[in-house]
């Protein structure tokens, strides 16, 4: 079926050696992972000499108490947990301390 399909279509399927090909051009059969490591070390070395920490960044308002109880009221229950395990219910059924808790590393993120 697929002779007939690339006969009607004049296209051939490509054949790939797998070769990669040196920075000078030439097409080198071993040494890939040599190469492969040479590459992505060349795309994400950073050689910059700048400070690139954030200074300076103004601090929003912070997180009350009422604001969090508000966003754990109004999620949907019966949804999937995430990679922390935590559903929906669990997180309502927080109370007193527990919110303090929450709140308080909100504003602290």
């Amino acid at each position: 079926m697929y002779k007939r399909i690339q006969e009607i279509t004049g296209r051939k399927a490509s054949s790939k050696s797998g070769c990669i090909k040196s920075k000078d051009g030439s097409i080198i059969m071993d040494k890939k992972l040599e190469r492969w490591s040479e590459y992505i070390s060349e795309l994400f070395d950073d050689d910059r000499n700048e400070d690139l920490t954030l200074q300076g960044i103004p601090e929003g308002p912070e997180i009350m108490r009422e604001e969090v109880e508000n966003t754990i009221k109004n999620m949907k229950t019966g949804k999937a947990t995430g990679p922390d395990m935590i559903s929906t219910e669990m997180m309502q059924a927080l109370e007193g301390i527990e919110l303090d808790a929450i709140t308080k590393m909100h504003n602290t993120i």
